[in-house]
């Protein structure tokens, strides 16, 4: 590509962020009528091109041919899995991390760029917000998936300081128990990655038709090990049910037992952020580690989310993700570097718009937009149950409906409630997943967008409810 291509793209640069504003306003601003998922996945394929056009070729080519794939993921009937919107400060502040393009590594002046120091305000105001202690340390990874495996990453080591031994030099010499009742299927993925072991997970039974792991059956698991050190992964809000472990309990329990206590919050710790609610976390302040995901309930775009470790494991961390032998990235025994605290040397800095919207809206903000995504949840949960086709397979507990057919609908639930997918996806206004609970086929709305109404929740319940009547046999 001829250097004059570069220079021509610089000179018009103006006029190219205008287009790209536009474009992107065209999207967000007709988000809640634009198809919600795309028409087809015929996607039309290009050559490299052999002489450079600059910018505005791709841009146009975009347009035309992709644009129309683009789901609105950000919209306010966008209800699956748990898919945040970004809000207007962190889609500005989205749009500088590209523009200043830094790569977030140390606090040290000289050895870098601030926004390392702008990545701990960060996470000074999110533990602010969920009304966590200064005893935990943080930072940015790309989402849930990577927090728990740091988080389990520093466990590791932990377990092997127990015996005396440094996994991360020295490797796995010995099995590690660890204890769950409802995992995400990311923390499991972790411990494969981590040589753990997904065969090393053992289940402890939950609380008769809950998500939350029952107290005593924990108990006895934990007595059944004779004092051997372990790791727990509790669930701060299941993703079918919103169910919450006994913090509480756990709490009182690393009193009298040796194990690391990792806590998966990735959307359900922003119930910290409602009085009303915040009390289903009481006592996940003596956690080890937390994961928390941005790019749920935080509303920013994706990747984004935040691993919470106590700084009295700063060291068990530091050795766990330490950048040995690479002079030219500095000592790692000395000050602070996100090189060697987490998995990615090269990093984005994912912090700023978290800092954007956390100053943007703070604490009133963020609790009018949880208890606003639970109000709607409540909504939808209520308008279900009370039609002739559909009800709760659960309570709703916090921002996620878990529902399916009433009984004598259909004797094959699981082929209707995919029919229901298919032609909501035909319709396109409103996006939601399937699931099974209990055994039992579901689908799944989660509300977590700060843009989501009760006049959404109404075209939800009118969707649904015109998809069954679409799917019903000929001879019904």
């Amino acid at each position: 590509m001829p250097v004059s291509s570069f220079q021509n793209d610089l000179i018009n640069l103006p006029s190219l962020l205008d287009a790209i504003q536009q474009l992107a306003l065209t999207h967000i601003q007709n988000l809640s009528t634009i198809h919600i998922s795309p028409k087809t996945s015929n996607i039309p394929s290009a050559n490299l091109p052999e002489m450079g056009q600059g910018a505005t070729f791709p841009l146009h080519w975009f347009t035309e041919h992709y644009q129309a794939l683009m789901t609105a993921s950000a919209g306010p009937r966008y209800l699956g899995f748990v898919t945040g919107g970004t809000t207007p400060a962190a889609l500005a502040g989205d749009w500088l991390v590209s523009a200043f393009d830094q790569n977030t590594q140390s606090i040290t002046p000289g050895s870098g760029d601030c926004s390392a120091l702008l990545e701990q305000e960060a996470i000074r105001l999110l533990t602010q917000l969920l009304n966590l202690p200064d005893a935990f340390m943080g930072g940015f990874v790309t989402g849930a998936t990577m927090s728990n495996f740091t988080g389990l990453a520093v466990a590791r080591q932990w377990f092997g300081a127990e015996y005396g031994l440094d996994i991360a030099t020295e490797g796995l010499r010995q099995d590690v128990p660890v204890l769950s009742a409802t995992p995400h299927s990311s923390a499991v993925k972790a411990l494969a990655m981590l040589g753990i072991g997904r065969n090393s997970l053992r289940f402890v039974p939950t609380l008769p038709n809950r998500e939350a792991i029952d107290p005593a059956e924990l108990e006895l698991a934990i007595e059944e090990l004779k004092g051997e050190p372990f790791i727990l992964i509790s669930s701060g809000g299941t993703v079918d049910t919103v169910d919450f472990d006994d913090m509480a309990f756990i709490g009182d329990l690393k009193k009298r037992y040796r194990f690391w206590w990792h806590v998966d919050a990735a959307f359900g710790g922003f119930a910290a952020c409602s009085p009303a609610y915040a009390h289903l976390l009481n006592g996940w302040e003596l956690a080890d580690s937390i994961t928390i995901d941005g790019h749920k309930w935080l509303n920013v775009p994706y990747d984004s989310a935040v691993i919470l470790t106590r700084t009295e494991h700063a060291h068990l961390q530091r050795d766990t993700f330490k950048n040995a032998n690479a002079p030219y990235l500095g000592d790692p025994l000395q000050n602070f570097s996100y090189l060697n605290f987490v998995p990615e040397n090269s990093r984005r800095f994912r912090a700023l718009p978290a800092w954007f919207t956390l100053m943007a809206y703070g604490r009133d903000g963020y609790r009018a937009l949880v208890e606003n995504s639970i109000t709607r949840a409540q909504q939808l949960g209520r308008l279900l149950d009370e039609s002739a086709v559909f009800s709760l397979a659960a309570p709703v507990r916090l921002n996620v409906v878990c529902f399916t057919l009433k009984a004598g609908q259909t004797n094959d639930i699981n082929t209707r409630l995919n029919d229901i997918l298919t032609h909501l996806k035909q319709r396109g206004r409103v996006f939601l997943t399937p699931t099974a609970y209990k055994g039992i086929p579901c689908l799944r709305a989660a509300f977590v967008n700060w843009q989501t109404t009760d006049a959404d929740v109404q075209i939800v319940v009118d969707e649904l409810l015109t998809a069954w009547q679409a799917v019903q046999p000929v001879d019904q």
